[in-house]
């Protein structure tokens, strides 16, 4: 994988074709030339539609579909173009059907399973996910990859909710291309792979590290889209987690910052934009928007951080 791969997300829609050419080129252009599968819509009685999102990370090449319910259905002269890779689809909608060996399966929202892409199969879904991962990675890591083929996953397996929620952190991440943070994100996400389908031994204690990051950026985001609020702590946030408040604060500590400074430096740099941006709001309620409750104790910190008093700041600038 060259430093200077794309990974940007590719965005395809039938929004903007005409209703009477949307399922052939959908079926032609999106289905055969590009993800190798034939479409064909569970219903005729409603104007077809669908949207799908294709990027590819690093370990990962990931398809999030959507629309109306359609058959899926990877015939073996499309499945000759699968590589050598393994396949894993999640449902996100409503119940969906998976066929391949024979074997069918319902899934519910939130259950996945494992697939040969260089397999016929189909698929019959109104919104899944579909991630593919180089099978050599995962056959080292990985008791029995063969016999993992079509077995359910339920949507609540903790590995299957790490490796998910890891995805979809990195997916906006701006260090995608630099190698080294690259290839610690592969390795995080083929180990965490491992851990849904089956790890050997090794690769189990290996993927304590893929899990401990996963855990900790799914964390440092909660914490990014909570710290406003003046309730928030250290428990509450690993409870969200499933793991216990000491070994959070292990790993916030580790990254470079415990819980209490990680919060208060979210918390005070929003108070510095909003001083200067509303110089005639009250600092109490500036104090109280980021999370204070004690207007002298964010002043305190406030002037620990920046060096001078809330009001301070404000008549420079």
């Amino acid at each position: 994988m060259s430093a200077a791969e794309d990974f940007s997300p590719r965005r395809f829609t039938t929004d903007q074709l005409p209703e009477n050419e949307r399922l052939a080129r959908w079926r032609e252009e999106f289905g055969r030339t590009l993800v190798h599968v034939d479409i064909e819509p569970a219903s005729h009685d409603v104007p077809f539609r669908a949207d799908a999102v294709l990027q590819n990370l690093p370990g990962v090449r990931i398809a999030s579909c959507a629309g109306s319910k359609a058959r899926l259905h990877r015939t073996r002269a499309l499945a000759a173009d699968g590589g050598d890779g393994i396949g894993l689809f999640v449902n996100l909608a409503e119940a969906a059907m998976v066929s391949q060996r024979d074997k069918e399966l319902v899934l519910k929202q939130g259950d996945a399973v494992i697939v040969r892409p260089d397999e016929p199969v189909l698929f019959c879904a109104t919104r899944h996910l579909h991630l593919l991962f180089p099978r050599a990675a995962l056959a080292v890591r990985t008791n029995d990859i063969a016999g993992a083929v079509m077995r359910p996953i339920s949507h609540g397996a903790s590995p299957l909710r790490l490796l998910l929620g890891y995805l979809h952190l990195i997916q906006g991440e701006p260090g995608l291309d630099e190698t080294a943070l690259r290839q610690a994100m592969v390795n995080h996400i083929h180990d965490l792979a491992a851990l849904v389908i089956g790890p050997t031994h090794d690769a189990r204690q290996q993927a304590r590290g893929g899990a401990a990051a996963a855990r900790l950026a799914a964390a440092i985001d909660f914490i990014g889209r909570s710290f406003t609020d003046p309730e928030l702590s250290l428990a509450h946030v690993a409870a969200r987690q499933g793991i216990s408040p000491r070994y959070l604060q292990e790993l916030l500590e580790k990254s470079g910052a415990s819980f209490t400074a990680r919060v208060n430096e979210l918390r005070l740099k929003r108070a510095f934009a909003l001083l200067t941006k509303f110089p005639d709001r009250p600092v109490s309620e500036i104090a109280a928007q980021v999370g204070y409750s004690n207007v002298s104790h964010f002043n305190r910190l406030f002037r620990q951080r920046f060096g001078d008093r809330p009001s301070g700041v404000r008549g420079r600038f």
